[in-house]
């Protein structure tokens, strides 16, 4: 008789994205004449850049040709690529990272879910609340959770980012193996100093902990004073995994390219106590259940970093960047609490009731889609997120029926 994995049946039965969208669908079938504006999901909106665009086509030109096709490439990501990603990511803000220790993968949501597969089942995951609902799932599947009670997994420690302490949770109280932070955050929009994330370096060196650090929304920090790496600070790359991302730093989202960083200092042990190479059994994990970014798509991610590709991306970021600005005056304007926006593309806003009955409320009432709070995690009930992923033109509509149902 074949079994199933039960972990899996402890998952909830619904996804906060689906659910999302079976709640817009309902609304369009019953309003089909309504313009709704989407600032939910994270999806980027504009078009990838003319630079991106001339490099994809040219190494889709190389496929065609005999002389110059490629096919199966190197599993870790081709060189040009790495070497591109070391010196314009890492070795411009001092930060030492090595070729060989950059993994070029279709995505950080990939590379984030399946970096747990590597350690071993009874490891204490600390998670930030509200979190990105991948990194908790994931954990989920695997086994290192009870049963969900009372709207949290048991055995998991949560880490609350709440008004209170700006977003950015204090360290854990008890023994931790595996800590999952995001900076700038995903949901809330926050972003952490140097000197509080080397707080948690310095703890995880203390207690032979692991940070696994997403950065994926880096590319949105205009403040030169934040933390771009978590490897620019002392230590970490004795105790980090890092992730990028191109899906939203230069519109990758459809076209799937991203990278993990991890260093070779970077160890774990066995229940001996025996040191092991974290950057070994990640390579192997890597090696073997995945083939390779494909070489017109890490051809265009190159071109990211040619000075055309820098100026062009930074433009669209500069754009989001302007959207969440006015969603920053607009809540300004009616009077609510809310944290990013500043320099990250997300805005974390008090909704001043329930995050499902806000939601509703602004579909209903502005044909505005935004995304509750409470889907990621306890903390996040009470809050709504919205995206400065859209066209200037629509964030000024969408601010402007806000105004108008809000006021």
């Amino acid at each position: 008789m074949i079994t199933i994995n039960e972990h899996y049946l402890k998952l909830q039965a619904s996804y906060l994205f689906s659910d999302i969208a079976r709640r817009v669908t309902a609304f369009q079938k019953e309003k089909p004449t309504v313009d709704v504006i989407k600032l939910g999901i994270g999806d980027v909106t504009m078009g990838l850049c003319p630079a991106i665009v001339t490099a994809f086509q040219a190494a889709v030109v190389e496929m065609g040709n005999d002389a110059t096709f490629r096919g199966y490439g190197p599993e870790q990501g081709y060189p040009f690529l790495r070497e591109a990603i070391a010196a314009n990511d890492f070795h411009s803000r001092g930060a030492e990272v090595g070729v060989d220790e950059i993994f070029v993968s279709d995505g950080a949501k990939c590379d984030t879910g399946n970096i747990q597969e590597i350690f071993s089942g009874d490891s204490r995951i600390a998670i930030t609340d509200p979190v990105y609902p991948v990194y908790l799932d994931t954990n989920v599947m695997a086994g290192r959770t009870g049963d969900f009670v009372d709207g949290r997994y048991q055995g998991v420690v949560y880490l609350e980012s709440t008004r209170e302490n700006g977003y950015v949770p204090a360290l854990p109280r008890e023994k931790v193996d595996l800590i999952y932070l995001c900076f700038p955050n995903n949901p809330t929009g926050s972003t952490i100093s140097k000197a509080e994330l080397q707080t948690w370096v310095d703890y995880a060196r203390e207690n032979r902990a692991l940070i696994l650090f997403d950065a994926a929304y880096e590319a949105f920090l205009r403040d030169p004073s934040l933390p771009k790496s978590i490897f620019e600070l002392p230590g970490a790359r004795e105790v980090a995994i890092e992730f990028r991302s191109f899906s939203k730093s230069a519109g990758f989202t459809g076209v799937r390219c991203a990278y993990t960083v991890v260093p070779k200092e970077c160890t774990a042990y066995d229940q001996a106590g025996n040191r092991h190479s974290v950057h070994a059994l990640w390579h192997r994990r890597h090696s073997t259940k995945f083939n390779g970014v494909s070489y017109p798509v890490q051809r265009a991610a190159e071109a990211v970093y040619s000075a055309e590709g820098k100026s062009q991306t930074k433009a669209q970021i500069d754009s989001y960047l302007a959207n969440a600005e006015l969603i920053c005056t607009t809540l300004d304007q009616l009077g609510y609490s809310y944290t990013g926006g500043k320099n990250a593309p997300y805005v974390w806003i008090e909704a001043k009731m329930d995050s499902w009955q806000f939601f509703d409320m602004l579909l209903n009432q502005a044909g505005v889609v935004c995304t509750p709070g409470a889907g990621f995690g306890k903390c996040g009930q009470g809050y709504i997120r919205l995206s400065a992923f859209n066209s200037h033109d629509r964030v000024a509509e969408a601010m402007a029926r806000l105004k108008k149902s809000l006021s």
